[in-house]
């Protein structure tokens, strides 16, 4: 496209975009389209001479403290490229808000396949379900692998207090993003805050890791090429990132998980693992234990029903820039739900 996009004011991108790739864009040769935009950061490809990058920026409007931060995201990315854990190669960092009005930052497009939607797994056999799902946990088990300070990420967050942050920073993204009353997500606070487990280790944690923020490779045996979207990444609980992928995985003949408006049916097909031996499959890789999974998963229920919430609130206010978002807010109340019902294991 050769005019503005939501969020990408071309003339001032370019400018910057020929510093960035130096010889390899001259003025207004590069193009533009939006992917997404709503659920996190808003995503655009951007074409230079036959190659494909990608830019992220956070979204429009209002968002909540330290949500959406790029610049972390860019830094994570840095420092885990030379790791055996598969991300995209970062290219630049913008931090003057005189280009775009927003931090943002480039990288280099990986080939493969987002598995978002039902219809994207539908077609696949049960063999590469299965391979998929042992990629991704291999992938998870890479990340917490990685000792921080040998990547420089020693100070990228304490390494103490984890849950307990979590805990209370998620509360309060809750008050600030509210749409409405629910008394539920009340008790649910509540009795996370009562079943703190203790510190166990400190890793690096990616913060949203899910099946469909990975970029799949299909092209031989299933593999995963990168995994996408650190914005929350932190150092932190393991287990904390395996809680959230089950909270996402969606296990064949779960009704009440249908009705959640996030990869719902992605993983829902035969040859799919349940999410407890995704579970299993992490603690025989890993030589964790699971014993306080019950409350990471729980805790992973209310984090999602939160950024859910605020979806819902830029969707209520207009913000959001591309549809699709007018049932998110539905699911608030049943992840809650979950997170009740999890919390009684802890």
């Amino acid at each position: 496209m050769t005019h503005d996009l939501p969020g990408l004011p071309r003339k001032s991108v370019d400018g910057w975009l020929r510093d960035a790739l130096a010889d390899t864009v001259s003025a207004g040769d590069w193009q533009a389209a939006l992917i997404s935009g709503g659920l996190s950061n808003i995503t655009y490809r951007i074409t230079v001479a036959g190659a494909n990058f990608i830019l992220r920026r956070p979204p429009l409007g209002h968002t909540l403290p330290r949500a959406h931060d790029v610049a972390r995201e860019f830094r994570v990315l840095d420092a885990l490229w030379p790791t055996p854990v598969p991300v995209p190669e970062p290219i630049a960092l913008c931090t003057d808000p005189e280009v775009i009005g927003a931090p943002f930052y480039l990288m280099r497009e990986v080939p493969g396949e987002v598995l978002r939607h039902c219809e994207d797994t539908a077609t696949l056999s049960a063999q590469a379900r299965g391979e998929i799902s042992q990629a991704l946990v291999e992938a998870l088990a890479a990340l917490h692998a990685v000792d921080p300070d040998s990547v420089g990420l020693g100070d990228f967050g304490r390494r103490h207090g984890y849950p307990a942050r979590q805990l209370r920073t998620w509360g309060e993204q809750w008050h600030r993003s509210r749409t409405r009353e629910l008394p539920d997500m009340d008790r649910l606070l509540a009795k996370l805050q009562a079943r703190l487990p203790a510190d166990s280790e400190s890793t690096i944690t990616h913060g949203d890791f899910r099946l469909d923020n990975a970029i799949i490779d299909l092209t031989t045996a299933p593999r995963v090429a990168a995994i996408l979207d650190w914005e929350l990444s932190t150092l932190g609980e393991p287990l904390g990132d395996l809680g959230l992928t089950m909270t996402y995985w969606h296990d064949l003949g779960d009704e009440e998980r249908a009705q959640i408006p996030v990869a719902t049916g992605v993983t829902a097909h035969e040859g799919f693992p349940t999410s407890e031996e995704v579970a299993e499959r992490y603690a025989r890789l890993t030589g964790r234990s699971l014993d306080a999974l019950p409350f990471y998963v729980a805790l992973a229920a209310m984090k999602l029903a939160v950024i859910l919430e605020g979806i819902h609130s830029r969707y209520l206010a207009g913000t959001s820039v591309t549809d699709g978002y007018a049932g998110v807010g539905e699911g608030v109340p049943l992840l809650v739900a979950r997170g009740l019902r999890q919390i009684q294991q802890a």
